[in-house]
């Protein structure tokens, strides 16, 4: 049943993809991401679990590997800093689900020597699993970056080491301390590493759930590409938004001004607001209907008063008192004429700040109902029926945290 489930989420994701048009600038933009991306769904085919081992330096990283391994693969020193760069082991143990388990081991995150620290946090936050070493109580650096895994949704397990450092009351005291500082909703495990002690709980763990954390890092890292991408191109979209609606301003500002003609005046309006919303749908790849785009327009000027009062009321004034204005000119030998200039900037003015306002309501009511368009990944992590708090409270926390009408609503015009 857990293999047809790795291969069906397998295949979904591989569908997806292929789905997914990307120019020559996307794919140059977003290389990395996209090797990463392929790399990881090449492993959930052929069911190859990464675990990566973090921490400061001189926690002993190196060691707990080897402890693992049972062998002395992880070059180990007494100097701290031995690990440069991210160095991967094949484990394998027996009774297991998964075809091969990756440990990866790196350098300490504060270690100052490193090449390209930025590549050494990606890789093992791409990880299924993460190791956090630790040899003593927490401090606030180790914190930080136990809380960026976290927010991230990733699964973690504190592994505490050198504990012949301690005595009894001493590590007991540690235990607590660092219990204290947790997120108390996770109940991170903190594994003591001392004999088969650690290997078993390993072991047990992904003999449990290596799958289901090999299938979940598999859409997440989908859906982080997925939101680079639509963010990528909203931007792209943004500016072009911006573009139309300062054109259809203009276009705006000059017939209002130069139209004394009330009816005419508010029927080009209308017709330039509906065919600015039309624009902004084929920007955002929404393709509306006669019907619907009324229906927006509608929607807008119910819901902003103001916005339909300035289009109409205001406008409807001014432009009787244009007229009259025009009307009473042969009898004042054109003195009368004087405040139509005026009027008409102010018109003019008017036209321009209700169109910005009308473009970038509609670019959002656009936005919201495009979104049915996008295929999200994560949708696949949201319809998986499981129930175990073992591994699906680490991956709400990054569902709390991406609310994409919020995230996004920064990239409209």
């Amino acid at each position: 049943m857990k293999q047809f489930k790795i291969k069906k989420n397998y295949l979904l994701l591989k569908n997806w993809w292929e789905t997914i048009d990307l120019t020559n600038y996307e794919k140059s933009y977003f290389n990395r991401d996209i090797i990463s991306f392929n790399q990881q769904l090449f492993r959930l085919k052929e069911k190859k679990i990464r675990i990566g081992v973090y921490g400061k330096s001189g926690v002993g990283k190196s060691s707990v590997l080897n402890s693992l391994l049972k062998k002395d693969i992880f070059k180990t020193d007494i100097i701290n800093g031995t690990t440069r760069e991210i160095q991967a082991e094949e484990w394998k143990f027996k009774d297991q689900s998964l075809n091969s388990i990756d440990l990866l081991d790196s350098p300490g995150f504060d270690f100052c020597d490193i090449k390209f620290p930025d590549k050494v946090y990606s890789s093992i936050n791409n990880s299924d699993l993460i190791l956090f070493v630790i040899s003593g109580d927490l401090n606030r650096n180790e914190l930080n970056e136990i809380s960026s895994f976290i927010n991230d949704g990733k699964k973690i397990v504190l592994i505490l080491n050198k504990i012949d450092l301690f005595n009894k009351n001493e590590l007991k005291e540690i235990i607590e301390n660092i219990k204290f500082k947790l997120p108390k909703d996770l109940n991170i495990p903190i594994i003591i590493n001392n004999e088969n002690n650690l290997k078993n709980y390993v072991a047990k763990l992904i003999n449990q759930y290596g799958e289901i954390m090999l299938t979940l890092n598999s859409i997440q890292l989908a859906d982080k590409l997925f939101l680079k991408i639509k963010e990528q191109r909203l931007k792209k979209r943004q500016k072009l938004a911006q573009s139309t609606i300062g054109k259809f301003s203009t276009i705006k500002a000059s017939a209002v001004a130069l139209n004394p003609f009330i009816l005419f005046d508010i029927a080009g309006s209308f017709a330039l607001d509906t065919a600015l919303i039309n624009e902004l749908s084929n920007i955002y790849g929404l393709k509306l209907k006669g019907e619907s785009t009324r229906k927006i327009f509608k929607n807008i000027s119910i819901n902003n008063l103001c916005l339909g009062f300035t289009q109409v009321g205001v406008n409807t004034s001014l432009n009787l008192i244009k007229k009259l204005i025009l009307l009473t000119a042969p009898f004042t030998n054109g003195l009368s004429l004087l405040p139509y200039g005026p009027i008409a900037i102010i018109q003019a003015a008017i036209a321009i700040y209700s169109t910005k306002i009308l473009g970038k309501l509609a670019a959002k009511e656009i936005f919201v109902r495009s979104k049915a368009s996008f295929i999200e990944p994560a949708i696949l992590i949201q319809n998986m029926n499981f129930n175990d708090t073992e591994i699906f409270n680490y991956i709400n926390i990054y569902f709390s945290r991406k609310n994409l009408n919020k995230n996004f609503v920064s990239f409209l015009p």
